[in-house]
This record gives structure tokens, C-alpha cells and sequence, in this order.
């Protein structure tokens, strides 16, 4: 096997990187460094993901292995995720990303409103 160059189109890095560059992912793995959570108390806490989007995340996320999911017996059956190692350095790493993008959103907006004021599309 080659040296991992992300650059090149068919390297597997790349997938890593999808799941650093998945809003979703980060979101959940970033919740799931708190404390274990159901797989409803992870589409109350993150606005707007459907559960169909949650579902397939979830997959990637333990196909991954960043999260463990854990079938309890009950009626009906809960369903249980929580981060693994892997996961929790991955958390750590996109955490600053998160600080980041709170800390610069007034900056940023502020660009878009200013680019967006500029590039408007003149009246026909």
C-alpha cells in the first residue's frame, strides 16, 4: 500500500475527511463525547436532521468505528450510541473547528451581508 496522500482522487483519505467535513458527524460525535445517547434524544438535541439523515450518519459513524451502538432489551428495543476512542480524538480535533465558527460568526456574516450587497443581480 501507498503513503496516504489525500491530494490524489482515489486515496481513502478522503473519506475520513467527508466524515471531518459532514456537519452531521461532527455534531453527533461532539454530543456523544458528553455522555452516551438514544438514537431520539440525537434527533431532539440536533435541530433540523432528519431521521433517515441521523440513521445513515449513525452507519457511517460506527462503519467508522467512531461510535458503538447498543441494542438494549427492552419493548420496544433502545437503541444506544456512544463514542469510542477513535471517536473521542476525532472530537477533539474538529472541537477547536466548532469554538472557531462560534466565535467568528458575527465576522463572517457580516462578510456575506457586505459580498452579497455588492454582487446583487442588477433589475432587468
Amino acid at each position: 500500500m501507498k503513503a496516504p496522500d489525500a491530494y490524489s482522487a482515489d486515496c481513502p483519505t478522503r473519506q475520513i475527511l467527508d466524515r471531518v467535513g459532514d456537519n452531521w458527524a461532527v455534531l453527533i460525535l461532539l454530543l456523544l463525547r458528553q455522555q452516551p445517547v438514544r438514537f431520539n434524544g440525537l434527533r431532539r438535541a440536533i435541530e433540523g436532521i432528519s431521521q433517515k439523515m441521523l440513521s445513515q450518519v449513525l452507519k457511517s459513524l460506527e462503519r467508522d468505528g467512531m461510535i458503538r451502538r447498543r441494542a438494549i432489551a427492552t419493548v420496544p428495543v433502545t437503541v444506544e450510541y456512544s463514542i469510542t476512542p477513535l471517536g473521542a480524538t476525532l472530537a477533539a480535533a474538529v472541537d477547536p473547528l466548532r469554538d472557531w465558527a462560534e466565535s467568528h460568526l458575527k465576522e463572517v456574516l457580516t462578510s456575506q451581508r457586505r459580498y452579497d450587497a455588492q454582487h446583487r443581480p442588477e433589475a432587468a
